[in-house]
């Protein structure tokens, strides 16, 4: 009988080992925003500045083009997947929150980021693609989208001026050749202190 528990014992602690090694990257108590996968693509750190929780202010366009009232918010980074992607999530003031799931895709050398909101649940995600520029320190997004008057154009993201204390987002549209441009939505993000 004794042989039968000790046995039992030791199959329990090796699946438990497996188990923790199978997500060692997952968000936990030692990592509460997991970490990048070694084995992902080396762009799954693109995001590393964002990663962690920071209180920003969303600031969008009033219809007759001025700026509304910045409202408060919570933008929360952290590795899913075993440390494969990175997914994030807004908590804001007006009760409007909304997320993303962002998966780089080695094949196409691309960020592909699923957007999801409160706000206006669907059953098809916008998809927004691109990657982090080198020259400019920027990672750009971009998804098509017509302007009112039915020219053809890019709604454009772009993460930019990255620091220890945060970031910044912008939302543009944009023409095709990025010659208008017109931002519709910013928000700028300080490091929330743990």
């Amino acid at each position: 009988m004794t042989q039968r528990i000790f046995t039992c014992l030791l199959l329990l602690l090796t699946l438990n080992l497996a188990a923790q090694d199978y997500a060692q990257y997952e968000v936990s108590a030692a990592n509460p925003y997991g970490l990048p996968n070694p084995e992902a693509p080396e762009q799954v750190k693109d995001f590393a500045p964002m990663i962690g929780k920071c209180n920003c202010k969303s600031e969008a366009r009033n219809p007759d083009g001025s700026w509304a009232e910045a409202i408060d918010m919570v933008w929360t980074f952290k590795y899913i997947m075993n440390g494969m992607g990175v997914q994030d999530e807004t908590v804001k003031e007006d009760g409007k929150h909304s997320g993303s799931i962002r998966q780089y895709h080695a094949d196409s050398a691309r960020w592909y980021v699923h957007w999801y909101g409160s706000a206006s649940p669907t059953t098809v995600l916008s998809t927004w693609e691109g990657n982090r520029t080198t020259e400019k320190d920027k990672i750009v997004l971009y998804r098509d989208q017509k302007a009112p008057n039915g020219m053809d154009g890019y709604f454009r993201l772009t993460f930019y001026d990255f620091t220890e204390g945060g970031y910044k987002w912008i939302g543009e549209w944009t023409d095709k050749a990025e010659n208008i441009v017109y931002p519709t939505w910013k928000i700028t993000c300080d490091r929330k202190e743990e």
